[in-house]
């Protein structure tokens, strides 16, 4: 594995550890040439659905979409990132446990806005209200309250 830091091909592994579930390996690595240390995971190749845009596009699911779109919801929220990872381990499960080779944006859109409110209430009114693209303010005043209770 080539040092992401100096590009040297030569990295040892310091230490592995297995996933819970079992679902991935994750390696904290250690560069020989400038010592640095980084984390791998390995994941089983999988194919998941396609995602089915609103204006009917066609686009490959991408994990770092899903994780980017967490960061910013979760951006100065107490969650630690282990629980973001599986979170988003859970909703690739579902994806791959529903079997289809398609899937509409706004279904992952949910998975995605279910997983943040069992997190984080302030993450899910953040990804909600951009998700939901809401357009009057009680809209939006509804949420919040539901979320309240």
């Amino acid at each position: 594995m080539k040092c992401p830091f100096c590009s040297h091909p030569d990295t040892q592994v310091v230490e592995t550890r297995e996933s819970e579930g079992g679902d991935y390996v994750r390696r904290r690595r250690r560069c020989n040439a400038c010592d640095k240390r980084f984390t791998t995971y390995e994941r089983p190749e999988v194919n998941f659905p396609a995602i089915v845009k609103k204006d009917g596009r066609r686009v490959e699911y991408k994990r770092e979409k899903l994780e980017g779109s967490f960061r910013i919801a979760l951006r100065k929220r107490p969650v630690g990132t282990e629980q973001v990872d599986a979170a988003i381990e859970r909703i690739e499960e579902r994806l791959l446990q529903l079997g289809e080779r398609e899937i509409l944006s706004n279904r992952l859109g949910e998975m995605a806005m279910h997983e943040l409110q069992r997190m984080d209430k302030v993450a899910y009114v953040r990804y909600a209200s951009v998700y939901r693209s809401f357009e009057h303010i009680d809209e939006f005043k509804a949420l919040v309250d539901k979320v309240a209770e």
